[in-house]
């Protein structure tokens, strides 16, 4: 009986306590449903970050166009192809949503995506995996091809990048972009790091509630802000010009040793950069052979040699000291601290006039006219030009020079551009428009206008006058000075004459300083060779400036590249036609033709006088070139590219340089120049299929 009772009680005991566990259960489910925080984590919260979907909406960063409307740098599309291994996604099994077959798909793949057979299996291979990436940064086309392999459970994952059509062109200019590993752009380097900010835009968010596998619910509406597009950046760049300028570039390195070399040509009546080249460069989409961030336009200073006469000269003309029949002993000065002066033979001409001796670059007449200016003038002058501070071109990383000379013997050498005169191109380019404008100089840009996504112009550049540095009486004695170096100088100068158009100008010769500190480099390469000019002479358009740094080779070496620099600039813009008396009727403003049927826009084309490149055998027109509004010369080539499904190579010997590369781009083909000049051969024969993994090697010869 006892016993009983006892288990009596202990069963008692335990429904009682099992009845206390139950209640604290339901007090706390109690807690928890009436309170936001339990254990110092917030519920509410913690539901929310596991059901809802938050996301950044990148802004497209804006392009940046040539003055052609050519695009330079542009946001591509690029994808990562991924493969969805689970079985859940499907829900029909007549359209599975997951990859079915793995060996077919594996084998499927394997060639499209350039992978080994055996590696994709493996991976499609992979269990308890919901999906898995294939391959990472595939084209637009590529994926275009996989698409229509219509392989079940395989998608792409969209990024972008940054894409530089023309590879090395303008590298230094344009400068480069990177994608961080937040999916952000940001320029890095030249004018994409300049405006960074300008060409981002700002980004947007959407945020919505997702189910287990991290889609959208359909109950979910999405909230959040629109991104907002980066500006678009249109350059003062001339294709033809740049394209000029990268090919003289390219003939240099192929036939000389040097250091570095750059070249650039400016419009001399307003400031705008028109080209600009320089040798190292570097492909923007690989940055392969990126040895330096620094921009030689702008951020390179060295002695500039005796191109810096023209302003030491000008200043004594200015001041009404110089006298060009004057005569004076060449050869050799001294000075009062005993420091000797020699001209650059060492013995010079004997008794010569000093329009003579600049026509010689004679560093004693230069010297004579120095010492009769006095520092502070000479100084002071140099300081009006612009030299020793920045000009404020819209790039970044530009120095200031320096003007800093004090002495006697510091004086003699500032006046034939060595000692404590050091410039930078874009000064010397600067200072060379004084000589176009009747004396006043004009600010270099290289911006010509920004706009936003609305199409609203925010920012535009106009021609910038600095100031009058020089009277019309100078000038015109500048400039007959400068156009006796080139046509009564030297031998070695009159090799920079072209045949279509009149050149005046100024070489230079400078020694280098030695890096180690006292003196000069003593090799016999060891100079930085240059020439400035101006063309044509009788009311200058456009400056050209050129320096090299150890050109294993002559003055008359330096000759042939300008040579062909300035007259291939003047056939693309036609100033041989305007000295003699072209027909202006024969300029003519192209119309847009694009989505215009071939055939008919053809006959209008060559009823105007053009010759009509058809690209293809398409029946609507998709791209072309020259562009809308584009003024072209009657009997030059337009090239019409039409909707077709394959290209073929045309009969191109006799083609510009310019005219093959822009047939070369519009396909969108891979190309190599050899040589400088008109195509005289290709690698391919005449109808042969043209492809983008195929390299067009085009030889050129003068």
């Amino acid at each position: 009986m006892k016993r009983r009772n006892m288990v009596h009680y202990n069963l008692k005991l335990t429904m009682l306590g099992i009845s206390f566990l139950f209640v604290l259960i339901i007090a706390k489910l109690i807690y928890v449903a009436v309170s936001n925080d339990v254990d110092g984590i917030d519920l509410k919260a913690f539901a929310d970050n596991r059901n809802t979907e938050h996301k950044t909406l990148y802004a497209s960063r804006g392009t940046i166009f040539d003055s052609n409307g050519n695009e330079l740098a542009v946001d591509a599309n690029s994808y990562t192809v991924i493969a969805y291994l689970s079985e859940s996604r499907t829900k029909d099994e007549s359209h599975p949503n997951h990859v079915v077959d793995k060996e077919h798909t594996a084998k499927t793949l394997a060639p499209v995506l350039e992978m080994e057979e055996s590696t994709l299996l493996e991976r499609l291979s992979r269990e308890n995996l919901y999906q898995i990436n294939l391959k990472l940064g595939i084209s637009e086309n590529k994926k275009n091809e996989i698409i229509a392999l219509d392989l079940p459970g395989i998608d792409f994952v969209k990024s972008t990048k940054r894409y530089y059509p023309y590879g090395n062109y303008a590298s230094y200019i344009l400068g480069y972009a990177l994608t961080d590993d937040y999916g952000e752009i940001d320029g890095k380097m030249g004018l994409e790091s300049y405006y960074n900010d300008t060409l981002k835009g700002e980004n947007g968010w959407t945020e919505y509630q997702k189910d287990a596998y991290g889609y959208q619910m359909p109950t979910s509406t999405p909230i959040g802000e629109e991104s907002t597009s980066g500006s678009d950046i249109y350059l003062t760049l001339d294709q033809d010009i740049q394209l000029i300028l990268e090919n003289a570039i390219n003939q240099l390195e192929d036939n000389y040793q040097f250091s570095w070399a750059t070249i650039t040509v400016m419009n001399a009546k307003t400031g705008a950069i028109l080209g600009s080249a320089n040798n190292p460069n570097f492909d923007l989409n690989t940055r392969e052979d990126l040895e330096s961030y620094l921009n030689p336009l702008v951020s390179f200073q060295y002695e500039p040699g005796s191109v810096m006469k023209i302003f030491s000269f000008m200043d004594a003309i200015e001041e009404g000291i110089y006298d060009g029949s004057k005569k004076y002993l060449s050869g050799s000065t001294i000075l009062k601290d005993g420091t000797k002066i020699n001209d650059f033979n060492n013995k010079g001409w004997g008794e010569i006039d000093f329009d003579t001796g600049f026509a010689y670059s004679s560093n004693v007449a230069a010297t004579h006219l120095a010492l009769e200016l006095g520092t502070n003038k000479l100084k002071a002058f140099y300081d009006t030009l612009g030299f020793g501070k920045k000009t404020g071109i819209n790039l970044p990383g530009e120095v200031e020079g320096t003007n800093t000379f004090i002495y006697e013997s510091e004086l003699a050498t500032a006046a034939f551009g060595q000692g404590r005169i050091t410039v930078t191109p874009v000064q010397m380019l600067q200072a060379l428009t004084s000589i176009a404008n009747d004396g006043v100089m004009v600010k270099p840009y290289i911006v010509s206008k920004i706009v936003n996504e609305k199409g609203e112009i925010t920012y535009e550049s106009n021609r910038t006058e600095i100031s009058k540095v020089a009277s019309t009486e100078t000038i015109n004695k500048i400039k007959d000075l400068m156009y006796k170096v080139v046509y009564g100088g030297f031998e070695s100068s009159k090799k920079f004459a072209p045949d279509n158009v009149t050149l005046i100008g100024k070489t230079g010769t400078a020694q280098i300083a030695n890096p180690k500190g006292g003196g000069y480099l003593k090799g016999e390469y060891d100079y930085i060779k240059s020439f400035a000019g101006l063309f044509p002479y009788e009311d200058p358009e456009y400056v050209v400036y050129i320096a090299v740094k150890q050109l294993v080779g002559g003055t008359n070496d330096l000759a042939k590249i300008v040579n062909n620099v300035v007259g291939e600039v003047a056939k693309s813009a036609h100033l041989v036609e305007k000295e003699n008396d072209v027909d202006e009727t024969k300029i003519i403003a192209l119309s847009d033709y694009m989505s215009s049927l071939v055939t008919t826009t053809a006959e209008e084309l060559k009823q105007k006088g053009f010759q009509v490149i058809i690209m293809g055998d398409g029946q609507y027109i998709i791209n072309q070139y020259p562009l809308k509004n584009q003024k072209v010369l009657y009997g030059s080539k337009v090239f019409l590219l039409t909707n077709s499904i394959s290209y073929t190579l045309p009969d191109v010997t006799g083609w510009s340089t310019n005219e093959m590369v822009t047939f070369c781009n519009l396909l969108g083909i891979p190309y190599v120049l050899n040589g400088y000049g008109k195509v005289v051969s290709t690698n391919l024969e005449v109808g042969a299929p043209l492809s983008p993994s195929e390299i067009l090697e085009i030889n050129l010869s003068i």
